[in-house]
């Protein structure tokens, strides 16, 4: 029996398959750093072949990780190996995630090809990136929706072939626990094998049954668990994997095995893939929801004072959420300030402390109170400042006439050349997105507008997210600023930008 659940996390290449999320290189390599940290066994750090962007931080990752496992996807192809090969040769351990689809919809529609051939592409690739790689995982994509005795041929032919690693992938999310379950039954009892084969469950969210699947998966004999932080992912997303994380912890009764998950930075971690991903956390989000440790009826928040177990089947501090935070004030010196960084979990070098302080020092001075996410804010808007390519330099508004609002937007990118132009709008924010629309020269289509305060009363920061379509693609961005307006505008300059240097998407699910 193996020691341990391993969990394989693919928040880098199929979570980053979400609409309108798109990492940056520094992005990718921090969350790899954090999943590290909480203790993942595998990292799937991209899709090299894909883009020479993915390649270069599927690398970057590879040659920086101490421990976990980097791997990436590949098609059954010879050029898509090669890249994973040459982008993961560094890691401390190199793995290839190798794929193709085997269900009769795919077959017939996207490959054009028969059994027969797919099994001799099964042969021939996995066998090519066995003479590569110690580890090679394969994945029958559309698995649940493949015949059973075809299913079994391909993972017979890639186990045959090398193949140390199988993933079932529940690829358009279409299965159920019972009938996911005896897959991962059948596969264990029905595959002839001479060596230890790590049969691993891949879930996707459609019918809202990821994580039960993926129990289910473990009471069969799967031994990891594949998904992403806070289960983002295209559609309705992947595995979220700290509730698989917290379902072995809480029910270790049942399942007798747990994973190696850090789980007191299981929080830290959902809060910095939140934060890059632009994609805020709902509240009512298991683990790691706002909700999550909320009593509002009366008869639960009785009981709850009397035995917190009465309502609560794990502690806050089990997933690193702090029943009080200590905010800093305007008197608050350099020294407080580096120990609640310390305390929230970051790891920032000197220099940058300094620019941070005088940021605090600034927010300080119109607040009463700094809290902890008033920090978190500051720091990931310092991020969004400091990798985007522009940054708004000047707003003004002024009152037109019949409800028409007139406003300046002046951007400045990274060389120091200067942007303006000037647009006007039924209310503020419709001139102002007017005028960085003419500012970058695009059309786009704002799809979600969201105002949310970061802490709570009449002093709160705004934080604003939008979500544009330019030219048929979506992109996210978000703003930080006590003045909403303000706010708005820093979002939206950062959504329309990315439009300006797309990043290519993965393309590819299993």
């Amino acid at each position: 029996m193996s020691s341990h659940i391993q969990i394989f996390d693919t928040t880098l290449r199929d979570g980053e398959q979400t609409p309108g999320v798109s990492f940056s290189f520094e992005e990718r390599l921090k969350i790899a750093e954090q999943l590290e940290k909480w203790g993942v066994d595998v990292i799937e750090a991209g899709f090299p072949a894909s883009s020479q962007g993915s390649f270069d931080s599927v690398k970057a990752i590879a040659q920086t990780l101490k421990k976990t496992t980097v791997t990436g996807l590949a098609r059954c192809r010879e050029a898509d190996i090669d890249a994973v090969y040459e982008a993961t040769k560094d890691a401390v351990s190199p793995s290839i995630h190798v794929f193709i689809a085997t269900s009769p919809i795919h077959l017939k529609y996207k490959l054009k090809m028969t059994e027969d051939e797919v099994l001799a592409a099964i042969t021939k690739y996995v066998t090519y990136a066995k003479e590569r790689f110690e580890v090679v995982q394969f994945s029958p994509e559309d698995a649940t929706r493949t015949p059973l005795p075809f299913l079994i041929q391909s993972v017979q032919a890639a186990v045959d072939a090398g193949a140390t690693v199988i993933n079932i992938p529940d690829t358009v999310g279409y299965t159920f626990p019972t009938e996911y379950g005896y897959i991962f039954k059948t596969l264990i009892e029905k595959v002839k094998t001479t060596q230890p084969i790590t049969y691993s469950a891949h879930c996707h969210d459609d019918l809202g049954l990821a994580v039960a699947n993926s129990m289910a998966a473990i009471e069969n004999g799967a031994t990891r668990i594949e998904g992403a932080v806070n289960g983002i992912g295209e559609r309705a997303g992947n595995t979220a994997l700290e509730e698989v994380a917290l379902g072995l912890y809480v029910r270790q009764d049942h399942y007798q095995i747990q994973s190696r998950i850090n789980l007191e930075l299981t929080k830290q971690t959902s809060d910095l893939v939140a934060r890059y991903a632009g994609l805020r956390v709902p509240r009512n989000k298991a683990i790691v929801g706002k909700n999550a440790f909320s009593h509002e009826s009366g008869i639960h928040q009785d009981g709850f004072l009397k035995n917190p177990e009465t309502y609560e089947i794990m502690t806050p501090q089990l997933v690193g959420v702090k029943n009080t935070e200590l905010p800093l004030g305007k008197l608050s010196g350099k020294h407080a300030f580096q120990e609640k960084l310390k305390a929230l979990g970051y790891n920032i070098d000197v220099e940058e402390q300094k620019t941070l302080f005088k940021s605090f020092k600034d927010i300080a001075d119109k607040k009463k109170h700094v809290t902890d996410q008033d920090i978190h804010a500051l720091i990931q808007d310092s991020e969004h400042d400091k990798h985007a390519q522009y940054h708004l330099d000047a707003l003004q508004l002024q009152f037109v006439s019949n409800g028409l609002q007139s406003a300046v937007v002046v951007i400045k990118d990274n060389a120091g050349q200067v942007y303006q132009d000037s647009s006007i709008g039924t209310g503020s924010i419709l001139a102002i997105y007017n005028a960085v629309d003419r500012i970058f020269k695009v059309e786009t289509a704002l799809l979600d507008y969201r105002i949310d305060a970061v802490t709570e009363g009449s002093d709160a920061q705004a934080e604003v997210h939008v979500r544009v379509e330019v030219n048929g693609q979506e992109y996210t961005g978000v703003g930080f600023d006590h003045d909403i307006i303000y706010a708005s505008c820093k979002a939206y300059v950062e959504a329309v930008a990315k439009s300006t240097t797309p990043v290519v998407k993965v393309g590819a699910t299993e």
